[in-house]
C-alpha cells in the first residue's frame, strides 16, 4: 500500500495537489496567451480572461469541495481523540466552522473575477485567507494543546513555522497593497494587467503579488500537516433502514428491520 492510500491521507494530498496545479495551469494558459506578464502577477489577474477564467474557476471549485472534507474530516479526528476535552472540544468545532467559512470566500474568489466584480472579490478573499489564518491559528493551538500524548511536538512547531509564514504574508500583502492601490500611483490600477518595470508603483506592485504567492502556498503546505495524522483514520458511513419500502412511515419503523447498508472506508 502506497503512503497516500493508508487512511484518509488521499484528502489532504488531493487538496494540495489539485489546488496547486489549479494556479499553476492558470497562469500557464495565461501566461502563453500574452495576458498577463509572465513575472509574477497576481493569482486572480491568471483567472479574469476567458479561457483561462473557465478553468480557474472549475478547478477551484473542486478545491473547495476538497476543503470542506478534509477539514470535516480533522474535525471528526479531534473529536474522537479528545471525548472528555471541553477546551478541545470547543476549539475543534470553531475550528470547523472557521475552516468552512474560508472554503466559501474560495468559492466566491472562483466564481467572482477581480475585474469584474471586485469588491466581492476581495470579500472572497478576506473570508480565505483572513478567516483561514484563523483556522490555522486554531488548529496550531489544538496541536499545542494535544501534545505530546495525542500529537508530536514536531507537527506543533511545523504548523506553527506555516502560521507565521502566512501571516509574514498576509502583512506583506497588505502593507504593499495599501501603499499601491493609495493614488500614487494612479487610477483605475485593479484592471491593470501588464506592468512595465519602468513605472511608478512597480516595485509595490511585485511585493504584493509575491505575498500573494507566498500566502497560497503557505495555506497549502499548512495542509501537508495533516498527511501524518490522516494516515490513522478512516470513516465508515452507516445507513439504517425505517421500513422495507420507501413509502411507510418512520413510525413503522421496527428493531429487527435494521440493515447495515454500507460500511466502507471513504
Amino acid at each position: 500500500m502506497w503512503w497516500f492510500q493508508q487512511g484518509l491521507s488521499f484528502l489532504p494530498v488531493a487538496l494540495v495537489v489539485w489546488s496547486a496545479a489549479s494556479f499553476v495551469f492558470s497562469y500557464i494558459t495565461a501566461t502563453v496567451l500574452h495576458h498577463v506578464d509572465p513575472l509574477v502577477p497576481y493569482i486572480s489577474d491568471t483567472g479574469t480572461i476567458p479561457p483561462e477564467r473557465c478553468l480557474f474557476g472549475i478547478m477551484l471549485n473542486v478545491s473547495t469541495f476538497l476543503g470542506i472534507a478534509t477539514m470535516y474530516v480533522r474535525y471528526k479526528q479531534v473529536s474522537a481523540l479528545s471525548p472528555e476535552t471541553p477546551k478541545v472540544l470547543r476549539l475543534n468545532k470553531l475550528g470547523l466552522v472557521l475552516g468552512w467559512m474560508s472554503c466559501f470566500g474560495l468559492c466566491i474568489i472562483a466564481n467572482f473575477q477581480k475585474c469584474i466584480l471586485y469588491y466581492i472579490h476581495v470579500l472572497g478573499a478576506c473570508l480565505t485567507f483572513g478567516v483561514g489564518s484563523i483556522y490555522m491559528l486554531v488548529q496550531t493551538v489544538l496541536s499545542y494543546l494535544m501534545q505530546p500524548e495525542l500529537h508530536s511536538k514536531d507537527i506543533f512547531w511545523a504548523r506553527l513555522a506555516v502560521f507565521l509564514w502566512s501571516c509574514s504574508s498576509i502583512l506583506s500583502m497588505f502593507v504593499s497593497s495599501v501603499v499601491l492601490y493609495s493614488g500614487l500611483y494612479g487610477q483605475n490600477l485593479v484592471q491593470k494587467l501588464h506592468w512595465n518595470s519602468q513605472e511608478r508603483g512597480y516595485t509595490p506592485h511585485i511585493i504584493s503579488t509575491v505575498s500573494e504567492w507566498s500566502l497560497a502556498f503557505s495555506f497549502l503546505s499548512f495542509f501537508l500537516t495533516y498527511i501524518r495524522d490522516f494516515q490513522k483514520i478512516s470513516l465508515r458511513a452507516v445507513v439504517s433502514l425505517q421500513g422495507q419500502t420507501l413509502h411507510e412511515s418512520p413510525g413503522s419503523f421496527r428493531a429487527e428491520e435494521q440493515a447495515l447498508l454500507i460500511a466502507g472506508s471513504i
